[in-house]
């Protein structure tokens, strides 16, 4: 949660995994195609996968990345979503802070379409900063995914908003979008206002 300082580093060491390397990546259509004759396993890839033109999936042909992040949400029980629109001006977001009642416990949901090809080891990146200073980062796994007609969305843990009269202020927050092939794809900057009471 909140103020300047560099974007995540996606080449962070401690963002790796000792001795582990990416998966080759490999058409959904050719993953289909392995193992073709046993029935149910054949059912269980397409299940997972989709269909074998799934590959073919382009629905933002003007825009070369296999992951388009559309929406950020910060979900609070009890109360409506904080919407962060990731579709147009990311510069806008900063002049918006989402008020957040110290002490609060929420998550922040990821909304993202896949398209051409699957993507594997997605990855959230949080850094927060207060008046210049990290004073938290999170690094979530997300996940593997195949191109989808439909809109995806993933559920981060349950985080605490902190609490106490020294904490309450603004918080700059770093956002990152990435993969296990350290692809960017999508950072941007916004806003938290933590207060005594919504």
């Amino acid at each position: 949660m909140a103020e300047h300082g560099d974007l995540p580093a996606v080449e962070d060491k401690e963002d790796e995994t000792p001795g582990y390397k990416p998966p080759a990546v490999m058409p959904v259509s050719k993953i289909l195609e392995l193992d073709n004759e046993d029935e149910s396993l054949r059912k269980y890839k397409e299940a997972l996968l989709g269909s074998a033109d799934a590959d073919k999936i382009i629905l933002y042909p003007d825009n070369p990345r296999n992951v388009i992040v559309t929406k950020l949400a910060m979900v609070v029980e009890g109360r409506p979503d904080f919407e962060l629109d990731l579709t147009g001006d990311l510069n806008a977001l900063k002049s918006k802070p989402c008020a957040v009642k110290e002490g609060t416990q929420y998550q922040m949901k990821i909304y993202f379409f896949v398209q051409r090809d699957i993507v594997t080891g997605l990855r959230y990146v949080q850094k927060s900063y207060r008046k210049g200073i990290l004073v938290d980062t999170q690094k979530v796994m997300v996940g593997s995914f195949p191109p989808k007609r439909e809109i995806q969305s993933f559920l981060c843990p349950m985080e605490h908003a902190p609490s106490g009269m020294l904490m309450r202020g603004s918080f700059n927050v770093k956002s990152l979008f990435t993969d296990d092939d350290k692809n960017e794809y999508l950072k941007w900057e916004w806003a938290i206002e933590l207060k005594k009471d919504w």
